[in-house]
């Protein structure tokens, strides 16, 4: 008989530990012994070691909630209530929302009921139960966030399509904004010019909506361009590639993603777990997300990954875009060391954020001040010829001209 209240935790498809439904909505992670014994064994998670490195087994239980590092997994706000809807389930029982989503989690983790069983049973929304609720089409949105997004495979014939069931794809279809204009193209603009500084990010493609097969239903009908990211946790032809955002890392959930931690918090975790080219890459990053005006790189847009399973590295760059072209903001979304405002991010800004982060201070100038030599350099060059409406543009150039470490570099705009 299936065991309605234990869902099984794989991580690279072998068995790492159980989420235990303990008791009305309380719920249990325990890891198993094999992969407590386990020497070489694959990282899960930096929360999940204690200050001496050593894996931390004792847990308490979480009342409704998901501990973080699982929480953070589910999409969040309208987009799980939409799911949840859609799957008969309660979007505030985590657990179950885990059970319906847990084939297709970033990284490299999966969740599915111990000894089988494909659908649970969440007796306290079964009065909602009809005719309506449509499981499979649930799995198409499960990638976590709040924006309108989907797992596609690349067709052999060319384009793209939506697996029936979201399960699979190695690249990621972002669909265009309800609320605000251009987004797809913002954030192709914005990765485009990132890779021309030297930020590590995934490859971009802009395609038309319509050309995308098997959307689902009411989203075929949307125009404009979408925008195609490719997945650096699904590698095509290879296996998943685990990884965690620093959401998770910190032990934060969702709602506090923009209230506890700081880039100076991640910065110590990047330069303890990482290596001197990420700390490089980490400046870079910052320095070019405040020349954009990204005041929306909040923990969980920044992640690590782990592609031989054991040792950290920071992740790709993704969702970068000059948020300040819809929203007036004059803040970052996080602090940097000691302030968040964009006019105040300076070389001795930096230099405190080094100090305190533990982390060379050479090698954090340096970055920065050759990301804003290239950005100068193929701002000016290519402005033109992205796909940026003028508003955007003439907002960007006058940001810029706020920004303490971008003037002294010998650029027109200052």
């Amino acid at each position: 008989m299936v065991d309605l209240s234990v869902l099984e935790v794989l991580l690279h498809n072998e068995s790492i530990g159980t989420l235990t439904r303990v008791g009305g909505d309380r719920v249990l992670f325990a890891f198993n012994d094999r992969y407590i014994g386990e020497k070489q064994r694959p990282v899960l998670g930096l929360s999940f070691k204690d200050s001496f490195g050593q894996l931390i087994t004792e847990f308490k239980t979480t009342q409704a909630r998901l501990m973080p590092f699982f929480s953070n997994m589910l999409p969040e706000g309208h987009m799980r209530s939409y799911l949840a809807q859609r799957a008969g389930v309660n979007p505030t029982r985590e657990f179950f929302m885990l059970w319906v989503l847990g084939m297709d989690l970033p990284g490299a983790i999966t969740i599915v009921p111990a000894g089988g069983g494909p659908w649970p049973v969440d007796t306290a929304n079964a009065e909602h139960e009809s005719r309506d609720v449509d499981r499979e089409q649930a799995l198409r949105f499960s990638l976590a966030g709040v924006q309108m997004k989907f797992s596609a495979i690349a067709q052999a014939r060319g384009g793209l399509t939506i697996p029936a069931r979201g399960i699979g794809g190695s690249w990621i279809v972002k669909l265009p904004s309800r609320e605000f204009g251009g987004v797809p193209e913002n954030e192709f603009s914005m990765m485009t010019l990132a890779n021309l500084v030297g930020i590590n990010v995934p490859t971009v493609k802009l395609v038309d909506v319509d050309a995308i097969e098997n959307l689902p239903q009411g989203m075929s009908s949307m125009q404009g361009k979408a925008l195609v990211v490719e997945r650096f946790d699904r590698p095509s032809g290879a296996p998943s590639v685990h990884m965690e955002d620093f959401a998770q890392i910190f032990g934060v959930y969702p709602d506090d993603k923009y209230r506890k931690g700081n880039y100076r918090s991640i910065a110590k975790v990047i330069g303890a777990e990482t290596s001197r080219a990420d700390i490089a890459e980490f400046s870079r990053r910052l320095t070019f997300n405040n020349l954009i005006g990204n005041a929306d790189m909040h923990l969980k847009n920044w992640s690590l990954i782990y592609p031989d399973r054991r040792h950290a590295r920071l992740s790709p760059a993704y969702d970068l875009v000059s948020t300040i072209a819809y929203i007036p903001d004059a803040t970052a979304a996080l602090n940097f060391s000691r302030t968040k405002r964009f006019d105040e991010f300076s070389d001795d800004e930096l230099v405190h954020l080094a100090a305190k982060a533990m982390l060379p201070e050479k090698a954090v100038l340096e970055a920065a001040h050759e990301t804003v030599e290239l950005f100068h350099q193929h701002w000016q060059t290519e402005k033109n010829n992205l796909p940026l409406n003028h508003t955007i543009v003439e907002t960007i150039e006058a940001h810029i001209k706020t920004i303490p470490i971008a003037k002294g570099a010998c650029h027109p705009l200052v």
